[in-house]
């Protein structure tokens, strides 16, 4: 969240911020809070002390001065009440609504609503391009039985899918990949719990605007991840660390969640929009410094595209604009790849940075070289999520006969493999 100074000092400006994110918030209504709340505490304050005056002299008070003292000790008392009573619903809305108001993107993040506003920043090789008619993925996947949606669906339900056989392996390959990537990087691999406290959605900027898409499992009031960031970002939360012991490097290992409320409907062929999916996530915890949380952002953006062109794979990084780039991020890139079936560039990682947003949230904090208690900054990227990313290796390796060709860089995870072939009958 961001700092109730900042937005006070900047109103216009996190009001424009936001509507360019397109948030709909009420920043005269919030510093309306602010300001009652701040009277009401030095209120409670006084009437406190007062009370705490009037305790102490009742002991000492003279026969005639005692009966005034007690009576005025009650009435502090009441006061005290409803100070205490009045301070909690305003501190509930107040705390409600900062929730609610985004980060201010940078000044380089274009305007815009939707992703047909990115801005293309560079390309990695051109789309593939077929001699035949190209199955898309679902078709690739049934031919080579690797990959069954109508069993899982008999099960689980829409958007299940089940990988099987080599498709199972061509996962796990992607993901082995992805994490040596990690471990070659510096970075420490975590696999954490994926069933978490409301607190460590919220820590984590997914709530409250995430609840709807975000599994709730009611008995145990524990909630399901849809990425692991949540528990990357609050491994430290409530915590102060020492500036040498940043930066944190982490690489989260773990199956994902999500109801995709908002998406009824859309991409119900194949894998792309699914409910459950496993994903190798980068996240670092830094010093609050802007530069090197660039020189980070582009780290982190850098393993991505490292990965990507090891799978030999075309893909073009974008500039998000201010409507796709997120509540918390002051800065996002996407890396999307071409995928022949739907014959565009599509998301298949998405690099941020949010300065403190997150830290400020989930209390990640640390001590800089004077001594003095600052935020840290949070930056997170996808490095692999899967199925997604099995779509455009499927489809852009295909051949005629429907068999499809394992990337080099797979091959020793796939037990010497090079070929998927299509069972004979």
């Amino acid at each position: 969240m961001l700092d109730i100074n900042f937005i006070r000092e900047n109103a216009d400006k996190v009001q424009k911020g936001a509507q360019d994110k397109c948030f709909d918030v009420d920043i005269p209504r919030l510093l309306e809070l602010d300001d009652r709340r701040r009277e009401l505490i030095q209120e409670n304050e006084a009437v406190r002390a007062r009370r705490n005056e009037v305790a102490s002299a009742i002991p000492k008070a003279s026969n005639e001065e005692r009966p005034a003292l007690i009576a005025e000790g009650r009435e502090l008392k009441d006061r005290l009440q409803e100070l205490d009573e009045t301070l909690n619903a305003v501190k509930e809305e107040y705390d409600k609504k900062l929730l609610l108001i985004p980060n201010v993107a940078l000044d380089e993040v274009p305007i815009g609503k939707t992703d047909d506003d990115n801005v293309e920043l560079r390309k990695y090789l051109e789309p593939t391009q077929f001699d035949f008619e190209p199955r898309d993925h679902e078709e690739l996947g049934e031919l080579l039985d690797i990959i069954d949606k109508k069993r899982a669906i008999k099960f689980a339900g829409a958007r299940s899918y089940l990988l099987k056989g080599a498709g199972a392996m061509l996962e796990m390959a992607v993901m082995r990949l992805a994490m040596d990537l990690m471990v070659e990087a510096g970075f420490t691999p975590v696999i954490g719990p994926v069933m978490v406290n409301e607190s460590a959605m919220t820590g984590s900027g997914f709530f409250p605007y995430g609840r709807e898409d975000t599994y709730h499992l009611e008995r145990d009031d524990k909630w399901l991840v849809g990425t692991s960031e949540v528990y990357l970002v609050n491994v430290h939360a409530d915590e102060i660390l020492e500036l040498s012991d940043l930066p944190k490097l982490y690489s989260g290992y773990s199956p994902c969640f999500r109801r995709e409320a908002g998406s009824a409907g859309a991409d119900t062929r194949g894998i792309y929009r699914v409910h459950q999916f496993t994903k190798v996530e980068q996240v670092a915890i830094i010093p609050a410094d802007k530069e090197k949380s660039r020189e980070v952002h582009d780290m982190l953006m850098g393993n991505s595209e490292r990965l990507m062109q090891m799978l030999e794979l075309p893909h073009r990084v974008a500039a998000a604009c201010t409507g796709e780039i997120g509540l918390g991020q002051v800065l996002k890139h996407e890396l999307e790849t071409w995928m022949p079936s739907r014959n565009r560039y599509s998301e298949t990682h998405s690099c941020s940075s949010l300065y403190d947003y997150q830290a400020r949230r989930a209390g990640i904090r640390y001590r800089d070289e004077d001594g003095t208690i600052k935020y840290a900054y949070t930056l997170n990227n996808t490095l692999a999520a899967s199925p997604r990313i099995l779509i455009p290796i499927l489809e852009n390796y295909q051949n005629e006969d429907g068999s499809v060709r394992i990337p080099k860089a797979l091959q020793p995870y796939m037990y010497g493999m090079e070929v998927i072939e299509v069972p004979k009958k």
